[in-house]
C-alpha cells in the first residue's frame, strides 16, 4: 500500500513525510481493517511531525480523521461487516480497567493509545483499529464532510461541554480553524451568541457565514464579556486575552494538545472572581457518538479543501501558515 510515513521529526518546510510503498496491515482478533477513503489533516498531525509531541512513536503514519470501508476483520469482531462505512478517530485504544476508564474518563486512560501518534493512522491506503473504537458514519454526510467531525468535531464538542457554556450564553472562540468551524455550528444551534477572535480575514468571513455575532482580533474589545471561551489556537498569550474578556464565574477551555508558554498573569486582573481555566485532553467514545448524532440533526456543514495523499507535506505547511479555511482533507 502507499503511505506517507514519518521516520524523523523535522520542520514541515523540509518535507519530513515520505511517500512509501509498504505492506498493508493485518487485523488482530478484535480489529477491523479499513480501506481508507479520506483522512482529514489536523494541527495535531503538524505538532507530531515537527516533534512538539515527544511521545510519538517513530516511524509512524499520521492521520486520525479517517473515513473508509471495512475491508477485513478479526475473529473477535461482529459489530461491523465488510463493506460498512466507518470512521476512526484520535482515541485508538483505552484499557477499560484503570481508575480513569472506570470513572468514565477513558480520554485520560493510563494505557491509552492514539491514532497516527502511537499507532499508524490514515495517511495511507489501509489501516487497522480495534472495532470498539470505530464509529458508524451518518448517511447524511459524504466522506469528505464526515472526516473533520472525527477529531475537529469531537474535540470541539468536548471543549464546548467543558467550557460550561449554557444555551443562550455568550461564547468566545479564539482561533477559527477546523475545530472552531464545527463548534460554532453546535453553539449557534444551542442558541448561543458567539464572538470569534482571529487574525485571518478569511476565517472571520467564514465565522460570520456560520453565525458569529461578532468577529475581530484578540486585541479588539468585543461588544460584551463572554460567559465562556474556548482557545483553539496554540498560542499561550491568548489565555490572558480570553480571561480578560470573560465574565465573573466564567470558564476558559484550552482545546489544543499543544500550546506555547502561557505568560505570567496578574491574579486579580485575570483569574479572580471565580474564573476557571482548564485544559481539554483527548475525548471519549461517548463524546464522539454524541457529536455525530447532533451533527446529523443540525446538520453541521463542514468546509473542506481536498488534496491528494502525496501532498500531505504541502497541506501541513499551508495549515501552519493559516492558509486553510475550514478543514483540509487527503483523498486516498
Amino acid at each position: 500500500m502507499k503511505a506517507m510515513i514519518l521516520r524523523q521529526f523535522g520542520p514541515i518546510e523540509k518535507n519530513p513525510l515520505e511517500l512509501a510503498e509498504m505492506p498493508a496491515p493485518q487485523p488482530g482478533a478484535e480489529d477491523i481493517l479499513i480501506k481508507v477513503n479520506v483522512c482529514g489533516v489536523c494541527h495535531t498531525d503538524l505538532h507530531t511531525v515537527e516533534g512538539e509531541l515527544p511521545e510519538a512513536v517513530l516511524p509512524v503514519i499520521p492521520g486520525h480523521q479517517v473515513v473508509g470501508i471495512v475491508e477485513g476483520a478479526g475473529q473477535g469482531t461482529g459489530r461491523f461487516k465488510k463493506g460498512d462505512r466507518i470512521g476512526a478517530a484520535w482515541l485508538h485504544y483505552a484499557c477499560g480497567k484503570c481508575a480513569f476508564c472506570l470513572s468514565g474518563r477513558e480520554n485520560l486512560c493510563e494505557n491509552g493509545r492514539f491514532t497516527g501518534y502511537h499507532v499508524n493512522g490514515g495517511y495511507a491506503e489501509y489501516m487497522t483499529i480495534p472495532e470498539k473504537f470505530a464509529y458508524a458514519i451518518p448517511e447524511i454526510f459524504t466522506d469528505e464532510e464526515a472526516s473533520p467531525l472525527l477529531c475537529a468535531g469531537i474535540i470541539g464538542y468536548r471543549a464546548l461541554r467543558l467550557s460550561n457554556i449554557r444555551p443562550g450564553g455568550c461564547l468566545g472562540l479564539y482561533g477559527f480553524g477546523a475545530s472552531a468551524h464545527v463548534a460554532i455550528q453546535v453553539a449557534v444551534h444551542w442558541g448561543c451568541r458567539v464572538y470569534v477572535f482571529s487574525r485571518s480575514k478569511k476565517h472571520q468571513d467564514l465565522a460570520r457565514k456560520l453565525g458569529a455575532a461578532w468577529t475581530g482580533t484578540a486585541q479588539e474589545v468585543p461588544p460584551k464579556k463572554t460567559n465562556s471561551a474556548i482557545i483553539f489556537a496554540p498560542a499561550g498569550p491568548l489565555v490572558l486575552d480570553a480571561l480578560l474578556n470573560t465574565e465573573k464565574g466564567g470558564t476558559v477551555a484550552l482545546a489544543g494538545i499543544y500550546m506555547t508558554p502561557i505568560p505570567e498573569m496578574d491574579y486579580q486582573k485575570y483569574l479572580y472572581h471565580e474564573r476557571t481555566l482548564r485544559s481539554v485532553a483527548n475525548a471519549t467514545r461517548q463524546d464522539g457518538e454524541e457529536l455525530l448524532k447532533i451533527a446529523a440533526e443540525i446538520p453541521i456543514r463542514t468546509t473542506t479543501r481536498i488534496f491528494p495523499l502525496a501532498e500531505a507535506n504541502k497541506v501541513l505547511c499551508l495549515l501552519k501558515e493559516g492558509q486553510i479555511s475550514g478543514s483540509a482533507v487527503l483523498k486516498i
